[in-house]
């Protein structure tokens, strides 16, 4: 081989290594389904920037090192189940499961893809993971302890409301955690002195409704319980000042 022949191939070899290099090098962005539960990005904008922002502050971006891929279940059981299944079987990296609901089906869709619980009221008892300490399977993430904090919550609205005697407990049955969490709130009223009932709100008119009848019936409080009340919140602070009624949440928002 001539030496200006072996020049030329040697210099063209070269600037192919490092082309060969990066393409040996590159591979595809991690992707996370995140699977929330209102019914669209505009009704999760103000968590949906949030949960952007932690992923940029971790040097995560989306569409540059990281792909997000976002579900809105809309609180129906039947989306949460459909969209878990869609996220498992396009064999995402890691699920965001925004509530227990979803983390619940996308547990039920998969047991190898971590699952990362953003929060729920209860979360052994609901059978997501093993125990706080050691959340054991492939969930784990943080709890609202709805249940456990039940009697120091009304210990605290007491403080607020000296005369609590009666507590109205706002809540969507349909929601898996109020059944236990009515069931903890009862039994902590019945050691303070405090008579608890039960109001049924499943859709966002019956809210005002509900407290209206909470007002007439002259109960010296209210305890907004569960996602549902949690997507209604603007409506809930709302019908709980029109009507006058103290309200305490599980959650600040």
């Amino acid at each position: 081989m001539k030496r200006r022949e072996f020049i030329t191939l040697l210099g063209s070899t070269a600037a192919a290594w490092p082309v060969a290099s990066r393409a040996q090098r590159r591979k595809p962005n991690p992707r996370v389904g995140v699977l929330w539960h209102a019914a669209d990005a505009k009704q999760e904008e103000e968590y949906l920037v949030v949960l952007t922002k932690a992923f940029q502050e971790l040097g995560y971006f989306d569409g540059k090192n990281i792909e997000l891929e976002h579900r809105f279940p809309a609180e129906q059981p039947e989306r949460f189940r459909t969209m878990a299944q869609e996220l498992a079987e396009g064999k995402v990296d890691v699920i965001v499961a925004v509530t227990g609901l979803g983390a619940r089906e996308a547990k039920r869709a998969t047991s190898t893809i971590p699952i990362v619980l953003v929060a729920d009221p209860d979360p052994v008892g609901r059978g997501l993971v093993e125990s706080l300490a050691r959340p054991g399977g492939n969930v784990t993430g943080l709890s609202l302890m709805t249940v456990d904090l039940s009697g120091k919550r009304l210990a605290l609205f007491k403080e607020i409301v000296p005369k609590l005697s009666r507590l109205a407990l706002v809540l969507d049955p349909r929601e898996p955690s109020s059944k236990p969490t009515a069931i903890a709130n009862e039994r902590a009223g019945r050691a303070a002195g405090c008579l608890i009932k039960v109001f049924e709100v499943t859709t966002a008119d019956e809210i005002d409704p509900a407290f209206s009848v909470i007002a007439r019936e002259s109960f010296d409080g209210a305890f907004a319980v569960g996602p549902p009340m949690y997507n209604e919140r603007v409506q809930v602070g709302a019908s709980a000042m029109a009507h006058k009624v103290p309200t305490i949440a599980s959650n600040a928002e």
